[in-house]
């Protein structure tokens, strides 16, 4: 790492790499490597304010996008997604467990990185964390395997989805089932395709809404409190602009420009996600739990792919 540069100049250097993700130039891949080197190579001057602002540019991206999508469309492929969303958790849950426990992992870890891996990513896993009463160190080792699987993703699934011939439609939800946070499998989705990317988004959001039930049960596993439990509100917002799009007359500028923008929000989203994914947060995970991400993400991965090519 390369801290002997002025901060100033990093500083900006990181403001001419997030103006870039604006323009048509910067893929969704490229985006997230280009801040993955950029803070492993220099460091982030931003730390805080990059963190809350993903959080932040996600959920107003993905409402936007709703305004680019039609309801009875959403309503298909969310009903095709369902079942498989209720089997690939329960699996994803009940194999994270007997995995942890065979490698001798930490119960509050073990199941930290299964709840990431079986719901959307880093909300779970902060919802959850939330209700369990995590420690701060098993809430970070998590987040490290979550998102570095993430940024592997995102890479991986369209070269792959490529090689298995899968259209459109068939790699929009494989990716919303089997890539952990909603920013990953819009970038990965977005490499792949228009169609792809609507209908990603529609099944991980639907997926997301899990969140409520898998705390509820975590709160009584864990002996828990109500009040920490989490609703992800914005995705009624983002019901609300797919409804408007499909039943009222929408000028342009609504129906097209603003999924448009949501597009390009979403790159600069991935830009900053990969700036807060360093090298030594991947180390300081260590192996175990690296494993048990591995394991259920290939698993999980495998599982809803056979699904989707063979019986849907």
């Amino acid at each position: 790492m390369l801290k002997k540069i002025n901060p100033i100049y990093v500083k900006v250097i990181f403001a001419l790499a997030a103006l870039l993700c604006l323009t048509p130039f910067i893929s969704s891949p490229i985006a997230l490597l280009m801040g993955i080197i950029l803070t492993n190579l220099l460091f982030n001057p931003f730390p805080v304010l990059s963190g809350k602002t993903v959080k932040w540019l996600l959920k107003i991206s993905v409402v936007g996008l709703g305004f680019g999508m039609d309801l009875n469309k959403s309503l298909e492929v969310g009903k095709e997604g369902l079942l498989l969303t209720i089997i690939t958790i329960s699996t994803t849950l009940i194999l994270g467990y007997f995995i942890g426990k065979l490698l001798k992992l930490d119960r509050v870890i073990s199941y930290l990185i299964a709840s990431g891996t079986a719901i959307c990513g880093g909300s779970a896993i902060a919802a959850v964390s939330a209700v369990i009463k995590a420690k701060e160190k098993d809430i970070s080792i998590a987040l490290g395997v979550v998102f570095f699987l993430n940024a592997l993703a995102i890479f991986i699934f369209p070269v792959l989805g490529h090689q298995l011939g899968l259209s459109q439609k068939d790699f929009g939800l494989w990716s919303a089932i089997a890539i952990h946070d909603t920013s990953s499998v819009v970038g990965a989705a977005l490499a792949y395709g228009e169609e792809a990317l609507g209908i990603a988004v529609t099944v991980k959001l639907s997926r997301a809404l899990w969140i409520i039930p898998l705390s509820i049960f975590s709160m009584f596993l864990f002996k828990g409190k109500s009040n920490s439990i989490k609703i992800p509100w914005f995705i009624l917002l983002f019901v609300l602009a797919v409804i408007a799009n499909s039943y009222l007359n929408l000028p342009e500028w609504m129906s097209f420009n603003i999924p448009e923008i949501s597009k390009q929000l979403l790159i600069l989203t991935l830009f900053l996600v990969g700036t807060g994914l360093t090298f030594a947060s991947i180390k300081e995970s260590g192996a175990k739990p690296i494993v048990l991400g591995v394991s259920l993400w290939v698993i999980i991965s495998v599982i809803s792919l056979t699904y989707i090519m063979y019986v849907i």
